[in-house]
């Protein structure tokens, strides 16, 4: 059984930037994709970056193109999400999700997700 924990969230001033992580622990064995999704207050969950993890072919949603980057470490386990410009929008519970066939973006194709790390950023 994997599990993924989520870290790096922050509050921080709008223009700034914040790196998140997400360790993979437990049984791990290959996954074709690797995601991050965020929910912000009152709205639904959304994907924001997605990773073919043989490839590294990546995607992002059109509001964060340019501005974020997902990436990964097979040596540690982990994936990250660099995030940068970052606006009062982007203000939201960031979680991550693997085991997913191909990339897409439900959250209930993956077959496991993270508990979600906060990111709040003020104007």
């Amino acid at each position: 059984q994997v599990r993924l924990v989520e870290s790096g969230g922050a509050s921080v001033q709008a223009g700034g930037s914040l790196r998140l992580s997400c360790v993979a622990s437990g049984t791990i064995y290959h996954t074709n994709c690797m995601a991050w999704f965020r929910q912000a207050p009152g709205k639904e969950r959304e994907a924001v970056a997605m990773i073919y993890t043989n490839t590294d072919l990546t995607y992002y949603a059109d509001s964060v193109k340019g501005r974020f980057t997902i990436s990964q470490d097979d040596a540690q386990n982990t994936m990250y999400l660099q995030m940068n410009m970052l606006r009062p929008e982007d203000t939201a519970l960031y979680s991550c999700a693997g085991w997913a066939t191909v990339c897409n973006k439900f959250e209930t194709q993956y077959k496991t997700r993270g508990q979600g790390t906060m990111v709040t950023v003020s104007s």
